[in-house]
């Protein structure tokens, strides 16, 4: 049990390439990578992770070494997460969602884990069925990128242990036989998500985002026995936190960045209670943990990909 509670969180790190100010900087880089020995280090202090990706590291890179066991695990029935976290400008979209071309070198974790789960239920031959849902919060407001929110069908957060704990209700999840279908619906799902220029990211994420794919298989086991298995994959991309001052964020994305950054504060102070094994851990601060919950402090196998930019200023 001990072993397996091991191997239910992981973290890594991702460290992106100097962009072009950076590299024209005195001192461009504060970081420096150790990919051997899981090894990140700032400045002068070295911190070990349980994977660790240099600048050079690819999307495919991403996949095969941290993520594709995850989607094994969830295929084999398990609840397992996977978020990318850290400030914005480096590069949490584009390691989650990249391009959304399946066959693109800069295709990010989530086309590479639709083609992926396709190929595997494809070539097992059994019965299978996939849905999957796209969630927005922003501002601390529930929105369905996939659906029409239509009169009466607002989106809340509702607690049910036979639906696998914290759900949102009315959120619509879309039934899909084919990668191509869910391609289709996560190009309207990004058009439809909240995004801003800053000093810091030409093109900043304004929102958390959550892309769930939930795969029911039923398998022969002993003859005449059938075993239905029911896993779910949540694809997490969060907001980037923000330092509002250096963004230069004013009036609505001044209060975006405000939202976000309380968001992730709460975050925060939920893994610390989780790390500290303390009585009580503060789910309900905000909406984002209580989504997060079950992948946190549940059963869910979860991977945290923290992306970090290497450049000193």
């Amino acid at each position: 049990m001990e072993i397996e509670k091991e191997k239910s969180v992981r973290v890594a790190v991702r460290v992106r390439p100097l962009n072009e100010r950076e590299k024209a900087s005195p001192r461009p880089s504060a970081v420096s990578v150790a990919t051997k020995t899981h090894q990140v280090t700032v400045r002068k202090k070295t911190y070990t992770f349980d994977r660790v990706f240099g600048q050079y590291a690819t999307q495919k890179d991403i996949f095969k070494g941290i993520v594709q066991s995850v989607v094994d695990e969830a295929l084999a029935g398990y609840n397992c997460t996977i978020f990318a976290y850290g400030q914005t400008g480096t590069g949490k979209t584009h390691t989650i969602q990249g391009s959304l071309s399946p066959h693109d070198e800069n295709a990010g974790i989530i086309p590479r884990c639709v083609n992926y789960i396709f190929e595997k239920l494809q070539a097992t031959k059994s019965e299978y069925s996939v849905r999957v849902s796209y969630l927005q919060l922003y501002n601390e407001e529930l929105i369905d990128l996939l659906g029409e929110n239509k009169k009466g069908k607002q989106l809340k957060l509702l607690e049910n242990a036979n639906r696998g704990g914290v759900y949102c209700h009315n959120l619509e999840e879309v039934t899909t036989l084919t990668a191509s279908h869910v391609f289709d619906l996560l190009e309207i799902g990004s058009k439809n998500r909240i995004m801003a220029e800053t000093l810091l990211n030409d093109s900043s994420s304004r929102s958390h985002c959550i892309f769930t794919i939930r795969i029911h298989s039923k398998e022969s086991s002993i003859p005449g026995e059938e075993m239905i298995q029911i896993g779910t994959l949540n694809l997490v991309d969060l907001a980037g936190s923000e330092c509002v001052g250096r963004s230069g964020a004013r009036n609505v994305r001044a209060r975006e960045a405000g939202s976000i950054n309380q968001s992730l504060l709460t975050l925060g102070r939920v893994i610390t209670a989780l790390v500290d094994k303390l009585p009580h851990i503060p789910y309900r601060d905000s909406k984002l943990t209580r989504l997060l919950q079950e992948s946190l402090g549940g059963r869910a196998m979860t991977t945290i990909i923290a992306t970090l930019g290497p450049g000193k200023c």
